[in-house]
């Protein structure tokens, strides 16, 4: 806040332009680092996918993408944020919701196309068995309305009809975190527990089941993500005590035991106990508890150890930062990377040679999208820059010759 306004008063006083504060670098580094991590394990049936977090405890990246996802809303939207301009918000979310279904369609259609061309060329129509897309094929007349309103989601291709759910949801959460952050938490973990518990979830049409990832779940942990930077924000801080490092750190190493052991014959001990399975299970659909708590542990650990924040902070024109920094427009080019190489790997039999090398070109590809699109940026802003500083001097140039006239 001082430095902010020791930059105003500059600027007020000498009519220079004084530079920002500079960019926290650590939600996008490990923004990037999970958009690496989502690529690779859409991969399936490589070595890679053998090394990421998902093989290390009950979280895996789409709970840190959805996590880290609530912080940048925090930032973006709750600093200027006021129940007076409640209907501004939603017009903004909205929009991102609309451009994120966008995105969705993209991926989407994209992902039938590669699927239809790959059996078709390569006489492999087992392709059109893979990843829910049958249920279009046999009946392209109920198929494709259920595409575009979000009633059947090709696998690999449901984080952002989630995501987009969750950006509907910011105004009333923005709204209930300025009555309380108590209060919008109380209200957002009931809504968690009371999907979970009644399994309450939007519904397939061409298919039984729910959406993969149900955002009446998902959104108590963009809640806490939102709330949270909110809170720091607004200059309080994150509890910090001996006894709960402790515990996040014993609950990381419990379920990293747990996950490389094998143990999963203990959830049916948990099972036992009657409670529900959103309290004792694993299942994504519903974020269940050992998951949810796993990665806040993590989040706990990784804000607390300074070594790791500092890690976390790269400079502005790091690689990860990049990425991070361009996260929707990765997403969408690693979603559709991920499904030429399942095609690939499918018509090659999941050749041990060609899933690696396809997995290191596709993230090489990404980088390189990656800062195509931070050189357009930066052209975007220099060329913005230029055209108020023209105005600022023509300005001047009239008034003197008005006065010349006179």
């Amino acid at each position: 806040m001082a430095v902010a306004l020791e930059a105003t008063t500059g600027a007020k006083q000498n009519c220079v332009t004084v530079a920002s504060p500079k960019r926290d670098t650590r939600l996008d580094v490990l923004r990037g680092l999970a958009l690496i991590t989502i690529f690779i394990n859409h991969v399936p049936g490589q070595i890679f996918e053998n090394i990421t977090t998902k093989n290390f405890g009950f979280s895996d990246a789409a709970e840190a993408f959805v996590l880290i996802s609530g912080i940048a809303v925090g930032l973006a939207y709750g600093s200027r944020f006021q129940p007076s301009s409640w209907l501004q918000t939603v017009t903004k979310a909205t929009k991102r919701a609309f451009t994120l279904y966008l995105a969705h369609m993209i991926t989407t259609f994209m992902t039938l196309a590669l699927f239809l061309i790959g059996a078709w060329i390569f006489h492999r129509p087992g392709l059109l068995c893979e990843i829910n897309i049958l249920a279009i094929l046999t009946n392209l007349k109920a198929g494709i309305p259920s595409l575009l309103l979000l009633g059947h989601q090709i696998g690999y291709n449901n984080i952002l009809p989630m995501y987009g759910a969750l950006m509907l949801m910011v105004p009333i959460i923005l709204l209930l975190n300025a009555a309380s952050p108590l209060l919008a938490l109380a209200v957002s973990g009931a809504v968690w527990l009371f999907s979970g518990v009644y399994e309450i979830a939007p519904h397939n049409m061409l298919i039984e089941g729910y959406w993969f990832l149900n955002p009446l779940s998902w959104q108590f942990l963009f809640t806490i993500g939102i709330v949270g930077m909110m809170h720091v924000r607004g200059g309080g801080k994150l509890p910090q005590h001996p006894i709960l490092f402790a515990l996040a750190a014993a609950y990381v190493v419990l379920s990293f035991a747990w996950v490389v052991g094998q143990l999963w014959s203990f959830g049916n001990a948990l099972a036992s106990l009657g409670l529900p399975p959103v309290l004792t299970g694993f299942d994504k659909t519903f974020l269940s508890l050992p998951r949810l708590l796993h990665v806040l542990a993590l989040s706990y650990l990784v804000i607390n150890i300074p070594a790791i924040s500092h890690l976390l902070r790269r400079s502005t024109d790091n690689p990860l930062t990049i990425l991070g920094r361009h996260s929707l427009s990765i997403f969408v080019a690693g979603t559709v990377l991920a499904m030429v190489g399942q095609v690939a790997l499918y018509i090659n039999n999941h050749d041990k040679i060609i899933g690696p090398i396809f997995v290191i070109i596709g993230i090489a590809i990404q980088f390189a999208y990656a800062y195509h699109l931070e050189r357009k940026r930066k052209l975007g802003t220099s060329s913005n820059r230029s055209l108020p500083n023209r105005q600022m001097v023509l300005v001047p140039v009239r008034i003197d010759r008005s006065r010349d006239h006179r």
